[in-house]
């Protein structure tokens, strides 16, 4: 194998091995049943490559029968943050915990909602960590950039969280290839889910 795909390697195995590795404890059960008692909608934040994940997240959920809109956490402080209300749910993405937007906007939306917090994060002792009603602890991430500074393997970390919680609540929903149709209508997934509810 030339050096060239063997780095290629070790970055897939890096990021793979890190996902492996998050300890999937009772936190992780009541978050799945914090988003299912969510009677509004659920708001997810992060900044940088977090807030990408966070707002792929938002439309996976969406896609799969539960409400959810992405606030950016630097629009919030200038009237984004009344998109929140008394009956939604915040999920909020940080690798550090320490973001300070993201911890803004979760300190200043306890006055619009007493709604649960999920925080997704991997540093300890953080104010993500105080703030957040339910951590799901992403684990102590080595990076594979050469550099030691890239979020690759902390951000394939939470994108399989938050994959992890949104399947899960789909199913624990009941949520059938209609309903997903019914909400993913276009593309090659929605004429598969029509596709199959025609011949069902």
């Amino acid at each position: 194998m030339s050096l060239l795909r063997a780095r290629i390697r070790q970055i897939l195995d890096a990021e793979a091995a890190a996902i492996s590795a998050v300890e999937v404890g009772e936190a992780y059960e009541l978050a799945v049943e914090a988003l299912q008692r969510c009677t509004g909608k659920v708001v997810t934040t992060g900044i940088g490559k977090a807030g990408y994940v966070a707002q792929k997240f938002a439309a996976t959920l969406c896609s799969g029968g539960t409400p959810a809109v992405f606030i950016h956490p630097a629009e919030a402080a200038h009237g984004d943050l009344g998109l929140i209300d008394a009956h939604d749910l915040i999920v909020a993405f940080s690798t550090s915990g320490k973001t300070r937007e993201v911890v803004e906007l979760i300190e200043l939306s306890r006055h619009l909602t007493q709604a649960v917090v999920i925080g997704i994060t991997s540093h300890p002792e953080t104010e993500l960590r105080r703030l957040a009603d339910i951590v799901l602890d992403m684990g102590v991430i080595e990076e594979p950039c050469p550099l030691g500074l890239t979020p690759s393997a902390s951000v394939a970390v939470m994108s399989a969280i938050g994959d992890a919680l949104a399947l899960t609540l789909m199913s624990e929903k009941g949520v059938t290839r209609r309903d997903y149709g019914l909400r993913h209508h276009g593309g090659y997934l929605g004429h598969k889910a029509r596709l199959e509810n025609e011949e069902g």
